[in-house]
């Protein structure tokens, strides 16, 4: 992420090719707020400048009022035309220059300077004040669509109180450094992650994870930058840098996941580009061909409808609603905790039909309590957990934070030359002495023999292995998350056929977890190179579409490899949340089966006003061809359809999940 660009909120992108205005202003705080309502407003001053025109004119026409002849009457519409006209034929122009000459900008100008030329004044004053007014509702509508997701860009934090020269200077959170002592006051966001330092803190993290019910952390909890702290002063220790955190992650997500369009979006810009040259020429094919066909051919009747023709074939309508209707959805999704990293990955969850996922800290709480020591070594049992936990302090893996949890006597041990061995535990140096720590495969690889009582034991068991001699295992217990069980139900539920769990764990607690949360099947003992094989195996079959769920680093390969990656967002690994298309912030496993309805909803609208934008216009356009369609219907076939997308799209924002 650059850190230059993370004091200034960025602007965004309009997706629209209808849009005269392609940016649209973001503000900070409250003063850029009111000067952003003035402009909003004036934006307005156009429209209603040309209405009011437009109306008295047609009302003098209406009562032939005796000076509103000939010249004046031509002068007067001119005046109603140039504020919302003159726009969209400088985007024309822009546009030709740059060599696109067969834009919708191009087929407004034709059609409204055409029917100036009929005579068709009021007719050609609507159509363009029926576009602009169709453009004031897109940006609104856009704005709404946007909101959720730029809501995010509020808790980005601007200051931090840093612990510098026996004071707390406020600096920039970027300018603080990994180990400094950050104090956060209340009622102000944490700028960094770091480890909480107070006794407690009572937090809101509901711009990270979705949730609103404050969370309580203790001493040496990790605190994640955006929470705000809700009670009283807080101290921490930063332990990443502000590029690094979470809050700067879930920005670049926010930021980049509209520029990854869907196919559709991409199909129906690239349908445009084709699509406006074709609709010119058959244009100038209703106006000039019937002169060979039709006796009594009148080129002005021929001309007004290929200038309704022109009207009507303008692609706004698809070009607006479909961006929208994504925006909509990757709206709804963040508004619960979901960040789907593209509107592909939209379309991509809505043909998912076979999930799996891992055990340890995506259906699981991934919170580890150590429920019994075994103690196999000439060492007492402080000692024997000396040397555990000097090499699991190495690992980020949640069972080597339940062992790190153990608070041994005496001077603690350090270890050096630590190294981890993917599925299978870590190997260092402590006091000398060559420490293995991990399951069975692990001492087996080693060559040390394992007592045949371990095989036996359901629970998650850590192996210890001192100089070549087993010295012992500590059992840990793990439990379900509290919505697991409900994942399951809702997955079945949103369509899904087959849930599958794979898990680095031993089988028989695989095996037992599965059993518990009515999987279809499950397999443990495995390496990150057996899950990838196991759903490389699922892929053959050309008509399953997997989704993987995990959260660690191992998961990072099936992650990637799978039709749909989804990361527990809070307590996964910043590699699997890199490599995923979904980030769940919550950490709920049912938010799966929310996301798949989001991208089920959305796809539905967006297919639904593709329907009604081909639907009304075909109807219309063959109306029109036949002279039995006036420049009035071919407006509400193009800004009518588009504002009835644009509301349809808008759903999305209401919808409950």
């Amino acid at each position: 992420m650059n850190t230059e660009a993370q004091n200034t909120t960025p602007t965004y992108e309009n997706d629209s090719c209808c849009s005269t205005n392609t940016k649209r202003p973001n503000h900070a705080d409250d003063n850029h707020d009111h000067g952003d309502q003035g402009a909003g407003f004036k934006t307005y001053i156009p429209g209603i400048f040309s209405f009011v025109i437009l109306v008295t004119g047609i009302a003098l026409d209406y009562f032939e009022v005796t000076f509103f002849k000939e010249y004046m009457r031509l002068a007067w519409y001119i005046v109603a035309y140039i504020p919302v006209g003159f726009p969209v034929m400088k985007e024309g122009w822009e546009h030709i220059r740059n060599g696109d000459f067969f834009t919708e900008f191009l087929l407004m100008t034709l059609a409204t300077i055409g029917a100036f030329a009929l005579g068709e004044y009021p007719e050609g004053v609507a159509v363009m004040l029926f576009y602009a007014v169709g453009e004031l509702f897109q940006h609104a509508a856009v704005d709404k669509a946007k909101g959720n997701i730029k809501a995010l860009l509020d808790v980005r934090p601007y200051e931090a109180l840093v612990f510098r020269q026996n004071a707390f200077t406020a600096v920039e959170p970027d300018e603080v450094a990994v180990g400094e002592k950050v104090q956060v006051r209340v009622g102000e966001k944490i700028p960094l992650d770091g480890r909480l330092l107070s006794d407690q803190a009572v937090l809101n993290t509901a711009a990270l994870t979705g949730e609103s019910k404050p969370d309580t952390v203790k001493k040496g909890a990790p605190v994640y930058a955006g929470s705000i702290n809700l009670e009283s002063v807080i101290e921490l220790e930063t332990t990443a840098a502000f590029k690094d955190s979470s809050i700067a992650r879930i920005l670049d997500l926010v930021q980049n996941a509209t520029s990854r369009k869907s196919k559709t979006e991409l199909f129906i810009r690239k349908f445009a580009r084709v699509y406006t040259p074709i609709v010119v020429v058959l244009a100038i094919a209703v106006t000039l061909l019937p002169y060979f066909f039709v006796e009594d051919y009148v080129f002005r009747a021929w001309l007004y409808r290929a200038l309704i023709f022109l009207v009507i074939s303008c692609p706004c309508a698809l070009v607006i609603s479909i961006p929208l209707g994504y925006f909509g959805g990757l709206g709804a999704a963040s508004r619960n905790g979901i960040l789907f990293k593209g509107a592909s990955f939209l379309d991509a969850i809505t043909k998912i039909n076979t999930v799996v996922m891992d055990k340890t800290g995506t259906v699981t709480q991934g919170v580890f309590k150590i429920k019994q020591i075994e103690n196999k070594s000439g060492f007492s049992e402080d000692e024997l957990m000396n040397y555990l936990t000097a090499i699991e302090a190495q690992s980020t893996h949640p069972i080597a934070t339940a062992v790190g949890e153990y608070h041994v006597q005496g001077v603690a041990f350090s270890a050096s030359e630590v190294s981890e061995i993917a599925g299978k535990g870590l190997k260092g140096n402590v006091n000398g002495k060559t420490v293995l720590a991990g399951n069975k495969a692990l001492l087996t690889a080693h060559n040390i023999p394992v007592p045949a009582e371990v095989d036996e034991i359901v629970e998650s068991v850590v192996m210890v292995a001192v100089d070549t001699a087993f010295s012992g295992y500590v059992v840990l217990a793990d439990e379900l998350k509290v919505d697991a069980k409900e994942a399951v139900i809702q997955l079945r539920k949103a369509g899904i056929k087959q849930i599958i769990m794979l898990s680095g764990d031993k089988d028989a607690i695989t095996q037992q977890t599965a059993n518990e949360l009515g999987l279809d099947y499950a397999k443990g003992g495995l390496l990150p190179e057996d899950k990838l094989n196991e759903v490389e195996r699922l892929q053959q079959d050309k008509t399953t579409q997997v989704a993987f769920i995990g959260d660690g680093i191992n998961d990072a390969p099936v992650l990637a490899t799978s039709d749909v990656g989804i990361a527990m967002g809070g307590l996964g690994s910043d590699v699997a949340i890199e490599t995923a298309a979904i980030i769940i912030q919550t950490d709920q496993p049912s938010k799966v089966a929310q996301a798949i309805k989001i991208g089920k909803s959305t796809r539905k609208i967006v297919w639904q006003n593709i329907a009604l934008a081909f639907g009304v216009k075909a109807i219309v356009l063959i109306l029109g061809a036949g002279g039995l369609a006036t420049m009035w219907e071919a407006v509400f076939a193009d800004v009518g359809v588009a504002f009835l997308a644009i509301l349809n799209a808008v759903r999305l924002q209401n919808m409950k999940w």
